[in-house]
C-alpha cells in the first residue's frame, strides 16, 4: 500500500467544494440548517487516530514498558489511516462548499448559523484529515541501520 499523496486529497478537497457549492445554487433554501454535531464526531475520530498513531509508533519503536504490535494489527490501522484521509478530504470539500455559499449571505440569521457550523465542521475534517496522516506516517516500518551501513 503506498502512502497517501496529499496532492489527491487536496484535490478531492476542491473537487467536492465545487460540487457543493454549485448544488447549493439550486438547492439551498430546501435543505435544513448544518447539524452541529459533525464537528464534535469529526474532533473525536481526529483524537482517537493520533492517539492511536502515537501507542503504535511506541510499540513498533519498542520503546520500553510496551508491547510488540502484531503486523496485521498495524496493516488495519494503515488502512483505517488512509480511509479516514479521504473520507476526511471529501467531507472538508463539502463544508467548504457550503462556506463558500454562505458567505455572502453573512447578514441573514440561517445562513450566519450554518456558516459557523460549517466552518467548524470543516476545521474538524482538516484535524481528521491531519491525524490519519499521522497515524499512516506511525504505521511505516523503521528502516533497518544495517541497510543503512551497505549502501
Amino acid at each position: 500500500m503506498t502512502p497517501s499523496r496529499p496532492g489527491v486529497l487536496v484535490l478531492l478537497l476542491a473537487g467536492f467544494a465545487a460540487v457543493t457549492w454549485a448544488v447549493l445554487q439550486q438547492v439551498y433554501s430546501d435543505l435544513p440548517t448544518v447539524p452541529w454535531t459533525a464537528i464534535p464526531t469529526l474532533l473525536l475520530l481526529a483524537v482517537g487516530e493520533a492517539y492511536s498513531g502515537w501507542a503504535t509508533r511506541a510499540r513498533i519503536q519498542r520503546r520500553p514498558g510496551t508491547e510488540p504490535v502484531e503486523p496485521l494489527a498495524v496493516a488495519r490501522l494503515a488502512a483505517l489511516a488512509k480511509a479516514s484521509a479521504y473520507v476526511g478530504a471529501a467531507l472538508a470539500g463539502i463544508f467548504a462548499g457550503f462556506v463558500l455559499y454562505v458567505l455572502p449571505l453573512f447578514d441573514q440569521d440561517t445562513p450566519r448559523r450554518d456558516l459557523f457550523l460549517a466552518g467548524g465542521s470543516l476545521v474538524a475534517c482538516v484535524a481528521l484529515v491531519c491525524a490519519a496522516l499521522f497515524l499512516e506516517h506511525c504505521c511505516r516500518v523503521p528502516r533497518d541501520p544495517d541497510d543503512e551501513a551497505r549502501a
